[in-house]
C-alpha cells in the first residue's frame, strides 16, 4: 500500500499556531517533492507551499509567506507544515501530496499520491 496521512488539524483562534504532519507509508518520502494544498468550502484547491527533495521550499500562496514553514524529517518519513499567526481565511482542508520528482509544482495533477486531508478551522 502507498499512503499519505495528514494529522494535526483542529480549531484554533486567530493568531494561534498549528503544526500539521504528513507521514508516508509504503514508499520512501525522501525521493519525492512534497506539496501542501488547501481547499476552503466553495473554493478551488490551491497550492500553499512545497519542499523539494533538496530541502529547499517554494511558497505558492502569497498570504502565507512569513507565516508558514515547511520542513521534512526523512528519518521519520514525515513532512511538517508549521502554521503561525493563523487567520480566519486560512480555514480549509489541508492536503499533503507527493510528487515523484525532485522539483516542486503548484499543479495538483503533477502529484502522484494524496492524503485524505485534515481540517483547519481558525475562528474566535
Amino acid at each position: 500500500q502507498l499512503q499519505l496521512v495528514e494529522s494535526g488539524g483542529g480549531l484554533v483562534q486567530p493568531g494561534g499556531s498549528l503544526r500539521l504532519s504528513c507521514t508516508a507509508s509504503g514508499f520512501t518520502l525522501d525521493s519525492y517533492a512534497i506539496g501542501w494544498f488547501r481547499q476552503a468550502p466553495g473554493k478551488e484547491r490551491e497550492g500553499v507551499i512545497c519542499i523539494r527533495r533538496s530541502g529547499s521550499s517554494t511558497n505558492y500562496a502569497d498570504s502565507v509567506k512569513s507565516r508558514f514553514t515547511i520542513s521534512r524529517d526523512n528519518a521519520k518519513n514525515t513532512v511538517y507544515l508549521q502554521m503561525n499567526s493563523l487567520k480566519p481565511e486560512d480555514t480549509a482542508v489541508y492536503y499533503c501530496a507527493a510528487r515523484l520528482n525532485a522539483y516542486c509544482s503548484d499543479y495538483s495533477f503533477d502529484y502522484n499520491y494524496w492524503g485524505q486531508g485534515t481540517q483547519v478551522t481558525v475562528s474566535s
